[in-house]
């Protein structure tokens, strides 16, 4: 393997293609996995809460939901979306884009759900007594007492859930939506240089998720370091 004449050859194709690579695949990664995780975590805490409902019928449903979403690879669900149901949705006349960001919105959500859920769980229950006791409704309590206590604890979860949906978006390639994985297909198609372009994306994805990463990592600990310090606060008041 010649090293130098694979480093020629992909400033050669950045030169040329870089437009590809950073402006359209680049952009077009972004935007799935943007749009796939903001609306991913609407209908996740919309799944978070029927799952916690009283009605055991709409909990056995949800989790069926969950378990489904989370039992089937990701490949397989884009496939149902972009071919299946388009099929039998005639009436419905949406491009691969679409079909494919509500695929990955819909997977993203069966995750998110249990995150939500969980730091949900994990705020104090006698915030929420206390607030029913001063005349709170059950909706009013989850939306201005629970949820603004349970979103610091989930943001790290959310962090990551979308690093995971950056990389996941590549499988979209398959449907040719313009993303990373599609130009490189195309330039390799053009070039004729396939371990070259896939050194080129490869480390495009890397420079995009690790800072991501590191800043995901920086949030958990504050995070942590915030929630050690009100703990040793509680502790403190208990013994005086």
């Amino acid at each position: 393997m010649n090293f130098e004449v694979i480093g020629a050859n992909i400033v050669k194709i950045l030169s040329k293609y870089w437009r590809v690579f950073l402006i359209e695949g680049l952009s077009v990664t972004l935007e799935l996995a943007f749009i796939s995780v903001l609306l991913g975590v609407l209908l996740g805490t919309v799944v978070a809460m029927l799952k916690m409902s009283r009605f055991k019928l709409v909990r056995a449903l949800i989790s069926v939901y969950v378990e489904v979403i989370r039992g089937t690879p990701i490949l397989l669900q884009l496939y149902i979306f972009v071919f299946a149901l388009p099929s039998m949705i005639t009436f419905v006349k949406l491009n691969y884009f679409t079909w494919t960001a509500i695929a990955l919105c819909i997977n993203s959500s069966a995750y998110v759900s249990e995150v939500i859920r969980s730091g949900i769980q994990a705020v104090d229950k006698g915030q929420t007594e206390a607030a029913r006791s001063l005349g709170l409704s059950s909706g009013q309590t989850m939306l201005r007492i629970v949820l603004p206590q349970a979103v610091r604890n989930i943001l790290p979860a959310l962090g990551n859930e979308f690093i995971m949906m950056l990389k996941e978006t590549s499988l979209a390639s398959t449907f040719f939506v313009g993303d990373l994985m599609t130009s490189y297909l195309t330039v390799k198609g053009t070039t004729y240089l396939g371990f070259e372009c896939l050194v080129i994306v490869g480390a495009i994805y890397l420079c995009v998720t690790y800072p991501l990463s590191k800043l995901v990592g920086l949030l958990e600990k504050k995070m942590s370091g915030e929630s050690s310090y009100r703990s040793h606060k509680k502790k403190a008041k208990a013994k005086a």
